[in-house]
């Protein structure tokens, strides 16, 4: 019988819940969340998966690692915390780890205007062409992560950021002491998926303590011809010596992933949602394609096969409807040590250094270049190779009524970023694998080298009076970017700096009684500029470059939160609202098909009004059974026009009081758990509404919803944990619809290939055990 036949029958009488909600009688009140840069609160021994932040004074939610255990194994944490008001999640996968496709907004800021921290260490922007970071889903495998806490505003002062205009993400490793013996997990499921994870731990839960892990996944992708595949390694350490505490960490990833066909709506009517590239089972038919296309003239490349004709294959209308292949390809080794030590009975010192190194590469199959072995397509790379160091770290002072912390970090980041071709062998046979690191190159369009030298610093004051608490602070940096070609031509070379040492944060919370707390807080954020050729003020042409550079003005944001929050020992949740005025708008419009890759067009261009509701509870009824829902308003519009001044001519595109790009206005979670004996289970329901990808919203994506469930057995075999068997399916009733837009980037107006369309129903079955 079909796995998800049987997931649907049992669902109809044990909907779902995670083993953290497993109880028969009322819990206690939900711990607080977890101090910002300290670890996260210790959501075990059945207290609630979503901590509403009690005593913070801002919006702030914590999601414990109990919660993403529920998920398919391996799902990113990003996808998990898409329960939470405001966030709007996508993702072209079933496990929300297909870099290329995933988008995550919070109030409509998008993803490289968000804060990521790992332990305390950046991320950076965590965008499919990071220039100083790396996404969560290599930084860390999911098994590995303790808790998500996620801040929608602009998030915490101690937050290592320069780009977090809107709110943060704070992800934490386990404690070693969570992950004592040996932990093991199989999975197999739809698109012939295998995942096999394995953890080990020694030591004790109040001593030296580790762990190490392994995981290797695979999966062929859900259409079209390729894989998806991924090696990680992960260890921690903690050693404690007296009243001093060492901490160590480190992640090596390899991943590899054959892309999906970015698509327009144009093309999901023509040729459906099903439509992808060739892929390596199709090489003949792409080298007809590229030479019928250059026959044409639509790539601008020299005949080769004038023979092949002028008259496409059935379905295809242009060289753009499907490209040969394409990938992306990321190797990560981090590391990190950490210490922590008290000074004095009031006063404690934390540092932490980090080193990241990476190697990638993002392919695609172009024709519009020719091999010189007379293929009429090359292999097309954007590469990339980062290494960065730094260091941070804080020292607290607790003087009763006034907790006082000051920190600093500084970041020096070498990265090179160059555009290259590769030819394919010949026309019948490519000679090159697109899941494969490139070498030798035929040509070499630009190379470029970014030093990007950071230093921040903050200082905060949290002042307790009675039931009141008082959070005062201020943070400030510096960061100067320098790019210097390696190639005569090519891209923007330069100096740009950013500066703003006095960034203001202030907040309170006020507790009512021991169920009700109020809070509000205002916050005042730069962004620095990006250091990389396909993001930021050196995408663009040299002349545009030098023409914007002394007009330029980074983006800021001033955002306006107040909120109520309601703990009790059954109900628990919140209810905000906040503005956000941002100004300085930086736009970058892209100036042709994304494979093509010219520059882009930059420019300041206004500002944008953020304003919304956020309400989110969760009701646990006893007896196993619990119910979270959240909704979210958001109201985000630009307020000015887009003026563009070129050789003369001023073009005004009017976009003053039109949405936001990819800032849908309502967006509703909710979900059914059980959890009690060995059964346990979940139903969740997600729901977007409507998706403008153009500046003046003359294009969308309709609103979806979507269905995950999950269903899973213990079997009590005397083991150190019960064996579970979990089954999870997403997308449960097999809707069709578009995941992620803006895949490369977004226009004034028209229709675009920016599409990507959502996976169909997966379902996957995980065995776990634990010795």
């Amino acid at each position: 019988m079909r796995l998800a036949t049987i997931l649907l029958a049992t669902t109809a009488f044990a909907a779902a819940a995670s083993p953290a909600l497993a109880a028969s009688e009322p819990q206690a009140a939900p711990a607080a969340a977890a101090t910002d840069g300290a670890a996260p609160a210790d959501t075990s021994d059945g207290e609630a998966i979503v901590v509403y932040g009690t005593g913070k004074t801002r919006q702030v939610q914590e999601l414990s690692g109990a919660d993403l255990a529920l998920q398919a194994a391996g799902t990113s944490p990003l996808r998990a915390i898409a329960k939470l008001p405001s966030v709007n999640f996508q993702s072209a996968d079933a496990f929300g780890t297909y870099e290329w496709s995933t988008r995550i907004t919070l109030r409509g800021f998008n993803q490289n205007q968000l804060g990521f921290n790992l332990d305390g260490i950046p991320l950076g922007d965590m965008s499919y062409g990071n220039y100083n970071g790396l996404h969560i889903s290599r930084a860390v495998t999911a098994e590995n992560i303790g808790s998500t806490v996620v801040s929608q505003g602009s998030g915490a002062i101690d937050t290592q950021s320069t780009n977090n205009l809107g709110g943060t993400l704070n992800f934490y490793t386990l404690d070693p002491k969570n992950a004592l013996g040996l932990d093991a997990s199989g999975t197999y499921g739809s698109n012939n998926t295998w995942r096999g994870f394995l953890r080990g731990g020694i030591g004790t839960e109040n001593g030296a303590r580790a762990f190490a892990s392994v995981v290797y996944a695979t999966t062929d992708k859900w259409k079209g011809d390729g894989q998806q595949r991924q090696l990680n390694v992960n260890a921690k350490g903690i050693l404690p010596l007296g009243n001093v505490t060492l901490d160590g960490y480190f992640s090596y990833s390899d991943r590899a992933e054959q892309d999906y066909q970015d698509l327009s709506l144009d093309q999901i009517n023509r040729l459906g949602y099903d439509w992808d590239n060739f892929g390596p089972g199709k090489y003949a038919q792409a080298v007809q394609v590229a030479d019928i296309a250059a026959n044409r003239g639509e790539t601008g490349t020299t005949p080769l096969n004038p023979a092949a004709g002028k008259v496409y294959p059935s379905s295809i209308k242009t060289a753009d409807d499907a490209y040969y292949d394409a990938s992306g390809l990321r190797r990560d080794t981090l590391a990190a040590v950490g210490l922590t030590a008290p000074l004095a009975s009031v006063l404690t010192l934390k540092l932490k250094t980090y080193l990241h190194k990476n190697s990638g590469q993002g392919t695609w199959g172009t024709p519009y270049v020719n091999s010189p072995t007379g293929v009429p397509m090359a292999l097309r790379t954007t590469e990339y190779d980062i290494n960065r160091k730094g260091v941070f770290g804080s020292l607290n002072a607790d003087l009763g009524m006034n907790n006082i912390t000051v920190g600093a970090w500084y970041e020096n980041n070498d990265f090179n970023q160059a555009r290259r071709f590769y030819a394919y062998a010949s026309r019948t046979n490519p000679g090159r694998d697109h899941l494969k690191f490139q070498h030798d190159p035929f040509a070499t369009q630009w190379d470029i080298d970014f030093n990007t030298k950071t230093f921040q610093y903050y200082v905060e004051d949290e002042i307790k009076l009675g039931d009141a608490k008082i959070s005062l602070g201020w943070k400030g940096f510096k960061v100067d970017n320098h790019a210097r070609p390696n190639v005569a031509g090519g891209r923007t070379q330069g100096d740009l700096s950013t500066k703003d040492w006095f960034q203001p944060h202030a907040g309170i919370s006020y507790r009512f009684s021991p169920e009700i707390e109020a809070f509000a807080g205002f916050t005042q954020v730069t962004r620095a500029f990006a250091s990389a050729t396909t993001a930021g003020p050196f995408s663009s042409s040299q002349a545009g470059f030098d023409a914007i550079k002394p007009f330029l003005k980074p983006e800021q944001s001033d955002t306006y939160e107040a909120g109520l929050r309601y703990n009790s020992g059954i109900f628990h949740g919140v209810l905000a609202g906040y503005l956000v005025n941002f100004r300085n708008r930086l736009l970058a419009i892209p100036t042709s098909v994304g494979i093509v890759g010219a520059a882009n067009a930059l420019q300041n261009v206004g500002g944008v009004r953020s304003a919304g509701i956020e309400a989110s509870g969760e009701l646990r009824m006893g007896h196993g059974w619990s119910v979270l829902a959240s909704y979210s308003y958001n109201d985000n519009t630009y307020r000015d026009d887009v003026v563009i001044r070129a050789n003369g001519t001023v073009t005004t595109i009017p976009t003053a009081g039109k949405t936001v790009t990819d800032s849908p206005k309502h967006l509703v979670h909710g979900e059914v758990s059980y959890d009690q004996g060995p059964l346990y289970g979940r139903v969740g329901v997600d729901y977007m509404s409507k998706r403008y990808f153009t500046y003046t919203n003359d294009q969308s994506v309709p609103g979806r919803a979507l269905v995950d469930a999950t269903l899973g057995y213990r079997f009590d075999l005397g083991m150190r944990k019960p064996v579970e068997l979990q089954i999870n399916a997403t997308n449960l009733f097999d809707k069709r619809y578009v995941a992620t837009i803006g895949s490369n980037g977004f226009g004034n107006s028209g229709d675009n290939q920016t599409l990507l369309a959502g996976a169909p129903r997966q379902v996957f079955a995980t065995v776990k055990v634990g010795f």
